[in-house]
């Protein structure tokens, strides 16, 4: 019995920390992306939103949102042509969808890649997924959020890590000069996604 107890407390002990240490991990992208939006030279911030910007405000980081997606990737997907906020039409492809439940409810994605930076090295790793839920115009905002997903992080079980408490906010969200991927329809998350970027506030 006395060895039983003390398994368990080494292992809950271990989860513990590692979800400390996964926290502190996310608070510190948190604050590397103020210090970004700080700096003149890499912020989307207008001129004038630059002046008394202060921080972004973010939900709370939760574990949960952290997730192991089912992935089934498109065959032979085809080139087009991703709407946006302005007449800019960029390229991309339909990687695959994605499947995971999250309070209690399955939710499907698409997540898309980019044919615009194919001979970037920078970003041959990285996938697309846009997203709104029933957050979008009610705390976060109104035209979705943005996760970098990578393709690196698929599994041979058909599986690949989505990290949802690293959502971001679209450029255009705080500048309308920018660009922007606007989400698909079909890309709605049916429960509140309480985690990532807040809406952008000016008095922040």
């Amino acid at each position: 019995m006395k060895k039983t107890f003390l398994l368990l407390f080494f292992f809950s002990s271990i989860i513990v920390s590692a979800q400390e240490s996964y926290i502190k991990e996310i608070k510190n992208l948190r604050y590397k992306e103020n210090l970004k939006f700080h700096d003149k030279k890499e912020s989307p911030l207008t001129i004038e939103g630059l002046k008394i910007f202060k921080s972004l405000d973010f939900y709370e980081v939760d574990i949960k949102y952290k997730v192991i997606a089912t992935l089934v990737k498109e065959e032979n997907p085809k080139i087009f042509e991703m709407p946006t906020t302005t007449k800019r039409k960029p390229l991309y492809i339909k990687y695959g969808t994605i499947t995971f439940t999250i309070d209690g409810k399955v939710q499907e994605l698409t997540m898309f890649q980019s044919k615009d930076f194919d001979r970037d090295p920078q970003y041959k790793d990285y996938l697309f997924l846009p997203f709104t839920d029933k957050t979008s115009g009610n705390g976060s905002y109104g035209g979705g959020r943005y996760v970098d997903v990578f393709i690196s992080d698929e599994k041979p079980d058909g599986t690949i890590l989505v990290d949802f408490n690293k959502a971001y906010n679209p450029y255009c969200a705080y500048n309308s000069k920018y660009s922007c991927p606007i989400t698909p329809k079909e890309n709605r998350i049916t429960v509140e996604m309480l985690t990532g970027v807040k809406a952008y506030n000016e008095k922040h």
